[in-house]
């Protein structure tokens, strides 16, 4: 079983009888990694949890790099770089089991007259929540996150360019019990550790590229499962780091399987019950019907928010487990929405991002595109049967330059999330292509440097 969560009083104590001195204090940046700060554990109780702490505004309008780059309403040279504020969600409270007498938690994002800041990643899922809250509903998500375990670490990997690393496997491993075990020991210290932190571990298991792993955990509220993923995330490499080993969760490594982040996604009455269950001929409700409706009518135009980066696209090739025709299926693993499970336990499955999502633009993402489909009272179209590789179906979107676009005209984005929100993103997604346009490869040098 999980570990209880941490609350305030027992922290106190903790601190008070020396087993805890630092407390980390983290706000989700717009790529889904923890910011923040580490401190004094005693500092932390008499003014942070009073007060909150501040942070540069820039956090929220950097490149993944935290270069200062334009385009952002909220932060720029020529509003100063000035502070926003880290209030915390005593919710989040618990220990970090693999980093010695220390404490986390993570915090909402406020500006410095209290408002919240619609373009944080936590914000713009509790929005989402609400509009569910609304009609007496709760998410219930489930995120699987896929890695690859380099024998490298992460110092070596950096000064070895990237290239030519060893992965802790040699060949496919997927399930199989004999190539797990060479990795068990990061492996089983990533999963107690986690556990220790409060997450319920359901499973490990190898995949399909040399190295590449899987760790499951229980679903639980959208919430606590998207603070959940970037704690695990942040923690997994960070353990690896300990075994002078590197994992990576980039959604397309190499040139083999990619790392995909399959999102499950399911509804809840006030009293638990479920509400995608019916009596349909597949066993669905009129809601379930129109949720996943939207989910088809939205998946374009919202597939920045799950394939945040350049290199994300790089998936979405025929044949390789990664989608690439709009379509949904039932326990259908070609198509991009796979409808699984039955009556409580019916859910479906977004398997369009990879390992570099930011779950909390994901599934905000996923609610947004799901109420336009009950709003406007969306028909489903019946389930696709065969390979959707070879489908006439709409395509995911093969670029970031497109799926920027696609959310810059988004209607759907625009009603769910405000123009601000959808404002950022569309020039998050401009400031990567950007970038990218201005680089240089190593793919250009190796095929031009002597022949060309």
């Amino acid at each position: 079983m999980p570990a209880d969560p941490l609350t305030l009083e027992q922290l106190r104590a903790d601190v008070h009888a020396g087993a805890v001195d630092t407390v980390i204090i983290a706000i989700v940046d717009m790529q889904g990694r923890l910011q923040g700060k580490r401190c004094d554990a005693e500092y932390f109780l008499e003014d942070v949890v009073g007060h909150g702490t501040e942070g540069c505004n820039y956090l929220l309008a950097v490149d993944i790099e935290m270069n200062t780059v334009g385009g952002y309403d909220i932060s720029s040279w020529d509003r100063g770089y000035g502070d926003l504020v880290m209030v915390p969600d005593f919710a989040t409270l618990r220990r970090v089991p693999w980093q010695p007498g220390t404490a986390m938690l993570i915090a909402d994002v406020q500006w410095l007259d209290g408002a919240p800041v619609a373009q944080s990643p936590r914000q713009i899922l509790a929005r989402q929540l609400e509009r569910l809250a609304e009609r007496g509903w709760t998410a219930m998500v489930g995120t699987e996150l896929e890695f690859i375990v380099f024998n490298d670490s992460y110092e070596q990997a950096w000064d070895k360019r990237y290239a030519d690393l060893i992965p802790a496997n040699q060949y496919n491993i997927d399930y199989s019990v004999l190539g797990t075990s060479r990795v068990e020991p990061l492996l089983r210290a990533i999963r107690l550790a986690m556990r220790e932190a409060g997450m319920q571990v359901e499973s490990a298991k190898g995949e399909c590229n040399p190295g590449q792993h899987e760790i499951a955990f229980k679903y639980a509220d959208a919430l606590t499962t998207c603070d959940n993923h970037v704690i695990y995330k942040n923690g997994a490499k960070e353990i690896a780091a300990q075994h002078g080993s590197a994992l990576t969760f980039m959604a397309k490594y190499n040139e083999r399987e990619g790392n995909s982040c399959h999102i499950h996604l399911s509804l809840r009455t006030a009293d638990g019950e479920p509400v995608f269950a019916g009596d349909s001929e597949h066993g669905t409700s009129p809601v379930f019907d129109q949720f996943l409706a939207g989910q088809l009518a939205g998946l374009r135009e919202l597939s920045y928010f799950f394939a945040p980066n350049i290199n994300s696209y790089k998936r979405y090739q025929a044949g390789s487990f990664a989608p690439t025709a709009v379509k949904w299926g039932l326990d259908n693993r070609t198509c991009s929405l796979r409808v699984v499970g039955h009556g409580p336990s019916l859910r479906f499955e977004n398997r369009v991002p990879g390992g570099d999502v930011n779950p909390y633009l994901a599934v905000a993402a996923m609610i947004a595109a799901g109420l336009h489909g009950i709003e406007n009272e969306l028909p489903l179209e019946g389930p696709y049967d065969g390979n959707a590789y070879t489908s006439d179906a709409e395509r995911v979107p093969t670029t970031l330059a497109e799926a920027g676009e696609l959310l810059s005209s988004s209607k759907i984005a625009r009603a769910a999330m405000g123009d601000e929100v959808v404002d950022h993103y569309a020039n998050a997604a401009h400031v990567e292509v950007t970038a990218f346009n201005a680089a240089v490869t190593d793919w250009e040098r190796f095929r031009s440097f002597e022949r060309m």
